[in-house]
């Protein structure tokens, strides 16, 4: 009977390729491409931002972390992601949306010059093409599992292949619009999948497991250990989670073009402002889900650790149930929620590189401004570039190399403060030129780099002493400080810049074309 899941995993496969493509259209001009010539529903770019944001890491790990005694701790680390998002919403989004932008860095541009616009632009793609790496790779760790129960022993480089090759076909020919309707559908689906999970573990473990999870702290939501060493290396710890979590998310959503390409293709501004807070309201709702069926299965296998269930990994855990615990076309709709989850976060990478590398790299350096028709062949060109590179990148992770998840957050925390920070240094500090903004990114990724890789607290577990990064949180908040010191203090050295000029009109989009959108030389 498994052979029918095999048949809805594939027909889900087609059909998503199939409803993208239908959806999106003919593609005309670059600007259409990469923000849909902003005209997007706000609820389908909300649902975007989020499916952009869940990868099967979030998927696989969420639930199993709560098995393991996280409880609702990424339900506290969302109510963190919710502030931020509003911060995002009422600072940043305002700018893109009134300076007719199609890239979060053509603000750089405007506010500092055309050569922080270019070194934003390539530290995003680099770090984007290092994260979507280690997600795609991630993907594959499911898939195989699923693939292993039939007999099929394919490798995770086929897997990864195959899984770049059929999200490539809608995201090359359908651009923006394609990626942000097949991301509402794959949302649903995945997240569909989850209630659809904790329905069936309901009525296994009934009010009892309940209860049991509930007093064994499977549903505890704040962490309230206030020991300053647990503050700065624990992700769960209250600080960390609220406050460290509200400007990573500035950062992740207010200067990171995966995000931001997705807001920037809403109607108008308040309709950009709506969909991106509510993106946190969805994916707080999200988490308490994932998290929900993590408490459940805790009840459903009886407390057991994850080698009793012979298990090698938290991360097997939601997969093995959908596998085992679940009948037969049900499990293949869950993994095919899992698919769409990769599908979602890949697409969205792929286009926002894409986009960034003409919007904004090609603009930096090339000063001439191509036709229409050759941006937009420019465009199709890198998203395949893209596609090849990523897969190469995934093709040379291995399970050897860590936790897949904490190594994903912990890429972002090399430049996530260095891309915030230029932008609150643009807002905040008038003198602050373009020399300014350029030395202060540099020492931020250099200082960031010697954090990240060197820099350990001693936390006693269980009576040993145990060095321990920083929370991925407090990796941002360290980089804006340095960015907007340096940045500062180089400014009162020299005369203020002229202030440049953005078009005023609220929800103005420029002209077409997307070297122009940048500004006029």
């Amino acid at each position: 009977m498994r052979q029918l899941d095999l048949v809805v995993i594939v027909v889900y496969l087609v059909a998503i390729a199939w409803i993208g493509l239908r959806l999106a259209g003919r593609q005309k001009s670059a600007k259409d491409y990469f923000v849909g010539e902003g005209h997007m529903p706000w609820w389908t770019v909300s649902f975007s931002v989020v499916a952009t944001e869940t990868s099967v890491l979030t998927v696989i790990s969420v639930p199993g972390g709560a098995y393991s005694g996280q409880g609702f701790g990424n339900v506290e680390l969302a109510l963190g992601y919710v502030i931020g998002r509003v911060v995002v919403a009422t600072v940043l989004i305002p700018l893109y949306k009134r300076g007719g932008f199609v890239s979060a860095y053509q603000y750089l541009g405007s506010r500092f010059g055309l050569k922080l616009q270019g070194l934003a632009s390539v530290t995003f793609v680099f770090t984007r093409l290092l994260a979507e790496g280690v997600r795609l790779f991630a993907s594959a760790i499911p898939i195989k599992l699923l693939l292993d129960e039939f007999g099929v022993h394919a490798g995770y480089r086929l897997i990864i292949i195959v899984l770049t090759v059929i999200t490539v076909i809608y995201t090359y020919l359908g651009g923006i619009k394609a990626v942000i309707w097949t991301d509402a559908i794959q949302m649903a689906l995945y997240l569909g999948g989850a209630i659809l999970a904790i329905a069936v573990l309901s009525g296994h473990v009934g009010g009892d497991g309940f209860s049991s999870a509930l007093h064994s702290g499977h549903f505890k939501l704040f962490d309230t250990n206030f020991d300053l060493a647990h503050i700065l290396t624990s992700p769960f710890a209250l600080p960390t989670a609220i406050i460290g979590g509200a400007i990573f998310a500035m950062a992740s959503h207010g200067s990171d073009q995966l995000i931001v390409q997705r807001v920037l293709a809403t109607r108008s501004l308040r309709d950009g402002q709506k969909a991106m807070i509510a993106s946190g309201v969805f994916v707080t709702l999200q988490f308490a889900a994932f998290s929900l069926v993590g408490a459940l299965l805790w009840s459903y296998n009886k407390g057991k650790d994850f080698k009793a269930l012979g298990l090698a990994s938290s991360d097997n855990l939601y997969p093995n149930f959908i596998l085992h615990g679940l009948p037969v076309v049900i499990s293949g709709l869950l993994v095919a929620g899992i698919l769409g989850a990769a599908m979602g976060s890949l697409s969205s990478a792929l286009n926002s590189m894409s986009n960034s590398t003409v919007a904004d790299i090609i603009h930096s350096f090339f000063r001439s401004t191509p036709s229409e028709e050759s941006l937009l062949k420019l465009a199709r060109v890198m998203t395949l570039v893209w596609a090849v590179l990523m897969a190469i990148f995934a093709c040379a992770f291995s399970t050897s190399t860590g936790n897949v998840y904490l190594t994903g957050l912990t890429i972002a925390g090399y430049t996530y403060g260095a891309l915030l920070g230029a932008f609150l240094l643009g807002r905040l500090v008038r003198r602050a030129n373009e020399i300014d903004s350029i030395v202060a990114f540099l020492v931020t990724v250099g200082v960031m780099t010697y954090i990240v890789r060197g820099v350990k607290i001693d936390v006693t577990v269980a009576g040993a002493t145990v060095p321990t990064a920083i929370a991925a949180q407090w990796l941002v908040p360290i980089g804006v400080v340095i960015t907007l010191v340096v940045g500062g203090v180089m400014s009162l050295f020299h005369r203020a810049p002229e202030p440049a000029e953005l078009p005023a009109a609220d929800g103005e989009l420029g002209p077409d074309r997307v070297a122009a959108a940048a500004g006029q030389e």
